[in-house]
């Protein structure tokens, strides 16, 4: 079967900097795969090379099995391509209501209108009439996943859905994408903690300087070899 979305042989970086090299790997429909790392392991360049916000300088990247490197940001996510970028980029001045419906400039057709998204983010039900500046990091995080699901894409692209906000809001959050990853949406998830990554994750693949130095199922990597991925202890390429 084909791939929802893969990358062929990507490297990418910035002038003289390699961020991603040489990596490759494939997302099925309603899959969740999970990129791993410490810090400037390259996993926020290569969300934003998929989504086609920056261009490889070598490889390629497959939607449905058909070439889109070359194709832009704006253009790939009414192909079904969405990133929900670390920092959310809310619009302040607008109502949360006015946010989600911005993500609905796709086009798309699908399951995704403001009540669904209600539905699967409950926090956001009695917040729609609210300026996204008047929300917390848990909300406004919300927001963003939110507006994201309004382009009713195929693959979804999540950058650090956790980082910053308490316990019991990230709770909230992954309770919720159980609920959004139904009808066969891919999800290719960037995430700092390990144990959360573990739970959710179909597949993980470990970066390290750029490189995937470890993949496979939670049930197939034991914690401490994911751990010392992580750390670049006895990495062994694959």
């Amino acid at each position: 079967m084909t791939a929802l979305l893969a990358a062929e042989s990507v490297s990418a970086g910035y002038g003289d900097s390699r961020a991603v090299a040489d990596l490759s790997f494939e997302v099925a429909p309603g899959e969740v795969l999970a990129l791993v790392g410490a810090n400037g392991a390259g996993k926020s360049t290569l969300l934003r090379v998929l989504a086609g916000a920056h261009r490889p300088s070598v490889g390629r990247v497959l939607l449905r099995g058909e070439d889109v490197t070359h194709v832009r940001d704006f253009e790939r996510n009414r192909l079904g391509v969405c990133l929900v970028p670390e920092g959310r980029r809310l619009f302040p001045s607008l109502t949360v209501r006015e946010n989600l419906e911005v993500g609905a400039g796709s086009r798309r057709d699908g399951r995704w209108t403001v009540d669904t998204v209600v539905d699967a983010l409950p926090m956001l039900g009695d917040l729609l009439g609210r300026n996204a500046s008047q929300l917390s990091g848990g909300q406004q995080q919300a927001v963003a996943i939110g507006r994201g699901l309004m382009s009713n894409p195929e693959v979804l692209l999540l950058d650090e859905v956790s980082l910053g906000l308490a316990p019991i809001v990230i709770d909230e959050l992954y309770a919720s994408l159980a609920t959004v990853r139904g009808g066969g949406l891919g999800i290719v998830l960037v995430e700092q903690d390990l144990e959360r990554t573990v739970a959710v994750a179909d597949r993980l693949v470990c970066m390290l300087e750029g490189h995937a130095v470890l993949a496979g199922t939670p049930g197939e990597l034991s914690r401490q070899a994911i751990t010392d991925a992580y750390f670049g202890h006895e990495v062994a390429s694959w």
